[in-house]
């Protein structure tokens, strides 16, 4: 089953045209700088803006086919829509924003609802169990949005569409729903479509992703294939590098998370809850924290020093940088190093050289 959406909008001074295949089961990620068409595609899924000859169906249910006169109004489609801000009903406790979202499944007539889920199976889901009793007014910004998640849940969508959520919070707020969000991931089989203009966000909870550039998919594909080409990390700017899953092995006394991946072993810094040993998780290595040698380096701080092979090398902005696409064992990886570094080390493909690895983001 496949979620299937085609449209196009014309507004004059921009035009979305999209014509775009993606899973049914896992976040599929809409990534693009500020007016690229994320929101815009997003709200056309929804049929909260009409694209005329428009088509969007999830499996064999259509929500729209201009062809054939079909048009399945908002309030009738198993979606869910996540906003930026989370607008909770401020005469209602915790509780009664999730009722609410319970009563509006249940008189809703529409095609193809999920099953309703439990209100105390998602308050738990979402760690807002002992918040129901509260007042919207006293809770924090990423308590106000992870409740807005729940209420929509359990409107029990078969569709779930998040419009950068985590945008309107700051970091530390960021960091403390996007483990929630890692939970919606992991044990809900709903589709999820994410947008987002953050890298990290993206790379942290995407399994499938879609580059948009002026209303138009430059690319979509599996996250790591996307993230490991060259000729897109320009998408991603000073945010290019992999997403690699590896294994936990374990702990070691220092507190560096010990990975088996298919290029070999990295260590990364520990983060709680990563898991236990033979877990898998998902680490990010960024370009800019990978250097290259000929030789192996020896009396150094950098823990990862992987053998690798050059694949590609292509000019990255600013000027004077190159990326350079490797290949380690079976993993991909990119670096960004100087043009001059280039010259001096004759990097081209074909060359065998060392990477070193300064950083790597244990992501989930």
């Amino acid at each position: 089953m496949s979620i299937h959406a085609r449209f196009h909008i014309d507004r004059g001074g921009f035009a979305l045209d999209v014509d775009l295949t993606l899973p049914a089961r896992g976040v599929s990620g809409l990534f693009g700088h500020s007016g690229s068409g994320k929101t815009t595609l997003l709200r056309a899924i929804a049929g909260l803006e009409r694209a005329p000859g428009g088509a969007m169906a999830i499996g064999d249910e259509v929500w729209q086919d201009e062809s054939r006169g079909v048009f399945v109004p908002t309030w009738q489609r198993a979606v869910g829509y996540v906003f930026q801000e989370a607008s909770l009903f401020p005469h209602l406790s915790v509780r009664g924003n999730l009722e609410f979202g319970q009563k509006r499944s249940g008189r809703m007539e529409r095609r193809g609802a999920g099953r309703q889920p439990s209100l105390d199976a998602i308050a738990e889901l979402l760690g807002i169990a002992p918040l129901l009793g509260q007042d919207p007014a006293r809770l924090s910004g990423g308590e106000r949005q992870r409740v807005a998640i729940a209420r929509t849940l359990l409107a029990a969508p078969r569709l779930l569409l998040m419009d950068e959520p985590l945008a309107a919070l700051d970091l530390k707020r960021k960091l403390e729903i996007l483990p929630y969000l890692e939970r919606l991931h992991d044990e809900l089989a709903l589709p999820i479509i994410y947008v987002s203009h953050a890298a990290d966000e993206v790379a942290r909870l995407a399994d499938h992703l879609v580059l948009l550039d002026a209303g138009r998919v430059t690319a979509s594909g599996p996250l790591g294939e996307l993230l490991a080409r060259i000729d897109l990390a320009g998408a991603f700017d000073e945010d290019a590098g992999v997403v690699v899953d590896a294994v936990l092995e374990g702990q070691d006394e220092d507190g560096m998370a010990r990975l088996s991946f298919p290029g070999g072993t990295l260590y990364a810094a520990g983060r709680g809850g990563a898991g236990a040993p033979g877990s898998r998780v998902r680490c990010r290595i960024q370009a800019r924290d990978v250097s290259l040698a000929l030789e192996r380096p020896r009396a150094t701080s950098i823990a990862n020093i992987l053998p690798a092979e050059v694949c590609e090398v292509a000019c990255a902005g600013p000027a004077g940088q190159v990326l350079v696409r490797l290949q380690s064992g079976e993993a991909a990886l990119l670096a960004r190093i100087s043009e001059r570094s280039r010259r001096e080390l004759a990097i081209a493909p074909g060359a065998r050289v060392w990477a070193q690895v300064k950083a790597v983001a244990l992501l989930a």
